[in-house]
């Protein structure tokens, strides 16, 4: 249970299988592995981590800047048995979007168990019940079946065609009602 946890520890949610927390520099490792796996190179885009130093740069720049600007963020998504890291899984404010973003990237050898949507299930909750979002936008590569397919399972509907800024390519936007 969350409340089992350290006070002051920097979990946010909980599954019937896993944990998802705040990212700290001690997740680097966890980090620089997951962002050099080749789905996430292909699908989501070369973050130029390649040291532990820039991994913790990736974690201080991006989510954790995230939390103190916005009160959300990419979240270290764990198994509650022993804690192993599988993936990430939040939310981003992106400036080109008009909402918030659902997002998620997953170690592939945890792929297929359901990880996915277990927790970003419990994202769109927390966007919905906790942070007040009425609606929420997700974006994906136009190759990548699996996130388009996992994103319709939960509900979103596609929208149009986006550029992401400085990049020519399109990628899909996808907008989903978080009100039940």
């Amino acid at each position: 249970m969350l409340e089992d946890k350290v006070p002051g520890s920097l979990y946010i949610l909980e599954t019937d299988r896993l944990f998802l927390r705040q990212l700290t520099i001690g997740d680097a490792p966890f980090i620089l592995e997951l962002v050099n796996e080749p789905a996430y190179l292909r699908f989501i885009g070369d973050r130029e981590v390649r040291t532990l130093a820039d991994a913790r740069d990736y974690i201080l720049n991006g989510p954790v800047d995230s939390y103190d600007r916005y009160g959300f963020g990419l979240y270290w998504t764990g198994l509650k048995e022993d804690e192993t890291p599988v993936g990430i899984c939040g939310l981003v404010k992106r400036e080109f979007l008009d909402d918030v973003d659902i997002g998620f990237a997953f170690l592939q050898r945890f792929w297929f168990k359901g990880y996915a949507f277990e927790s970003a299930s419990a994202v769109l909750v927390y966007a919905r019940d906790i942070l007040g979002l009425r609606r929420v936008a997700a974006i994906t590569a136009q190759d990548n079946d699996r996130s388009i397919a996992l994103l319709q399972k939960l509900g979103f509907m596609f929208k149009k065609m986006v550029r992401f800024p400085g990049d020519d390519s399109e990628i899909k936007l996808f907008i989903s009602n978080v009100i039940k």
